[in-house]
């Protein structure tokens, strides 16, 4: 019998009650070859939104280039949508049972990047070296450095947002004190799912397959692009010889039928998140209001032409494979659900506007 003196708890592979993968696999012991001694404890919190969560996850790539060994927690609501290729060690969801145990760890880095008020209250509890991002002081929400009060500030105030010039990755790098070298965020993709639905190529006849996501949520509504918009962008790729799929979840589910009845364009329904994103990966183009479909786009490197009217568009990082289009007219309600205008702002958005983004970018 091993003598429990000679576990290595600070090896990468450790896993608290149950066996490691290098023994449940091939049978080793912490006297192996496999053994990875932890440089660095790193703590993330990132809860939700769920688009948010994906596009935190660059940070992922610097840290692993930093510091190859370290142990890295994520806490989140959505557990699903992080990568489960290694890079992360324990993806926890935001529960007393995951907490508990961290409240009772020691951290290099913690990071807290949600403004909820258990989320900083957590970070504020935290035993770390070091605190990057948004914790609790005095009753309220506070920054832990000065780029945290900045990105408090653009969220406090419309003026301060509006002037904001950086991408979201860019602030959240600036937060940790990073360099932001256009490090991507990374989603968990289901290679059997991708390759099932490979059969979106066999129905295109191998002609260039555009996703086309027709809502956004029922949070922001003044996105919305007209019905007749998309039926008309529907056409107009079928007659230039390109492939439409509509795709959306269940707020979209009715909308995408009618749409698909009245032109003919295929339409694969609604499926679980893991197959929504091997649906996504078999496009060859994404056009979208700024949604989660959005998020989901860029984490697999799919070219996007990006609906925006509400938002200030320096926020979105698009790794130079995307186009964002806005009204001809402006926007008048920042970060607003209601259209304060007699005719929507979006109506301004033509269908030829769109069409020439997805030439130019298939």
């Amino acid at each position: 019998m091993m003598d429990i003196k000679s576990v290595k708890f600070d090896c990468r592979h450790f896993r608290t009650d149950i066996p490691c993968k290098p023994n449940k696999l091939r049978g080793k012991k912490c006297t192996c070859d496999e053994y990875i001694q932890i440089s660095h404890q790193i703590l993330i919190i990132k809860l939700g939104a769920l688009g948010d969560v994906i596009r935190s996850t660059a940070l992922l790539a610097k840290y692993r280039s930093l510091f190859p060994n370290a142990y890295i927690t994520w806490l989140t609501h959505s557990p699903d949508i992080l990568p489960h290729d290694g890079s992360i060690d324990l993806i926890g969801k935001f529960e007393y049972k995951t907490i508990l145990p961290i409240l009772n760890k020691q951290f290099d880095i913690a990071i807290n990047l949600d403004k909820d008020k258990e989320a900083c209250t957590l970070l504020s509890q935290v035993k770390a070296k070091k605190k990057y991002g948004f914790t609790w002081e005095e009753g309220h929400i506070a920054g832990c450095n000065a780029a945290a009060d900045r990105k408090l500030g653009t969220g406090f105030f419309d003026d301060e947002s509006k002037a904001n010039t950086k991408s979201y990755p860019q602030e959240i790098f600036d937060i940790c004190e990073l360099d932001f070298q256009k490090e991507e965020p990374v989603l968990n993709v289901n290679p059997a799912l991708v390759n099932k639905w490979k059969s979106l190529k066999e129905k295109s006849g191998g002609k260039k397959i555009i996703g086309l996501n027709t809502g956004c949520g029922p949070r922001w509504l003044t996105r919305l692009w007209a019905n007749e918009n998309w039926q008309k962008l529907t056409t107009d790729l079928q007659k230039a010889g390109y492939y439409p799929v509509f795709l959306g979840g269940l707020d979209e589910d009715a909308k995408n039928k009618s749409f698909a009845q009245a032109t003919g364009a295929y339409y694969p329904g609604t499926y679980s998140l893991e197959e929504f994103i091997a649906i996504t990966a078999n496009c060859d183009l994404i056009v979208s209001a700024v949604s989660m479909m959005m998020h989901i786009a860029i984490g697999l490197k799919r070219p996007l032409v990006l609906f925006n009217n509400i938002f200030n568009k320096h926020e979105f990082e698009m790794y130079g494979r995307g186009i964002i289009v806005e009204p001809t007219s402006g926007c008048d309600d920042f970060y607003g659900n209601t259209c304060t205008r007699e005719r929507c702002c979006m109506n301004d958005l033509p269908v030829e506007t769109v069409f020439a983004s997805i030439k130019k970018l298939v």
